[in-house]
């Protein structure tokens, strides 16, 4: 109803493509309102996988209760929390970010959402009801011997509209969108519903020209290299966390399996991370211009003017 729509508290998201600026432009607009961010990216989630996720430094601090991971003098949730050797599901993104939101406006401040993972930012803003399908390891090993080709035909057999949305690279997502639709009768698609809203978002998407998106893909690739990229990748392997894990089949990590199993020179891999990282965003592209909600802006100041506009408005 329009009477409560008008009285649930505001809360800003600033989604984007990989390497567009989403984490510059959060923190400015957090010191500039009183924010604090939450994190909606699936990869930097974890601890111990810090260069290769673009995580920014930080230092965890104590705030009553509860420990924040601060960036520059600005506290933030859903971030460098877990181990790599776990999983974590939507759901639990979307439930441990509204606790996040609700924490944040007890302390006075403004929540930001920021991240480039649409389902994360999709199961926030909508409310999704997503099912509570619990995993079935027999099915899911049987699955995961197919190729990512034969798992995504089975997938447009059984949820066409399904098949649309999820990522031809991540079998991990084709595996648990077929195990929900194989295990549930219903296709997985059908399944996530909107619930309620919560609270009244405005989304703010940062707009690059693809030329210099690209650019600073490659120079992002090149510099994470320079961190010792390499070196962190090697830690892992040796502290036994498996190329298999959701972790580890991710951008910027999976691309080494290659090298440290000798098929690739590291020049390869370094080429196979711009790759493959250029193809990430422009998915993220095709993902974030469905949602019609979001207002695109191409500087900093123009999103901090609209910004000022919604959390001034009534």
């Amino acid at each position: 109803m329009p009477r409560e729509t008008k009285s649930l508290s505001r809360v800003i998201v600033i989604v984007g493509t990989t390497a567009s600026g989403k984490t510059g432009w959060s923190l400015r607009l957090a010191k500039k309102f009183n924010g604090e961010i939450i994190s909606a990216d699936s990869r930097q989630i974890y601890k111990k996988m810090n260069i290769g996720t673009a995580k920014e430094p930080g230092e965890w601090k104590r705030v009553g209760l509860h420990k924040l991971y601060y960036v520059q003098d600005i506290p933030h949730c859903m971030i460098d929390f877990l181990d790599p050797g776990k999983s974590f599901t939507v759901s639990e993104f979307k439930d441990r970010a509204n606790k996040c939101v609700n924490l944040i406006f007890e302390r006075g401040h403004q929540p930001f959402v920021t991240g480039g993972t649409g389902l994360y930012v999709h199961a926030l803003v909508d409310n999704l009801l997503i099912p509570q399908i619990a995993p079935n390891k027999k099915l899911r090993r049987s699955l995961e011997e197919k190729d990512n080709y034969e798992l995504m035909q089975l997938l447009k057999q059984f949820d066409p509209k399904g098949a649309e949305t999820v990522d031809f690279n991540n079998k991990r997502r084709i595996v648990r969108a077929l195990e929900v639709c194989l295990l549930s009768g219903t296709p997985f698609s059908e399944q996530q519903k909107k619930g309620e809203p919560l609270y009244e978002f405005l989304q703010i998407g940062i707009e690059v020209p693809r030329d210099e998106l690209y650019a600073r893909i490659d120079k992002r690739v090149d510099d994470m290299m320079k961190l010792g990229l390499l070196k962190e990748v090697e830690d892992l392997l040796k502290q036994k966390y498996s190329w298999d894990l959701p972790s580890l089949s991710g951008i910027g990590y999976s691309q080494f399996k290659g090298y440290f199993e000798k098929q690739f020179s590291l020049d390869q891999v370094i080429e196979f991370l711009k790759r493959d990282t250029r193809r990430y965003a422009k998915r993220q592209v095709t993902w974030f211009k469905r949602d019609p909600r979001i207002k695109w802006r191409k500087t900093y100041e123009e999103a901090e003017e609209l910004a000022g506009e919604f959390l001034g408005a009534g």
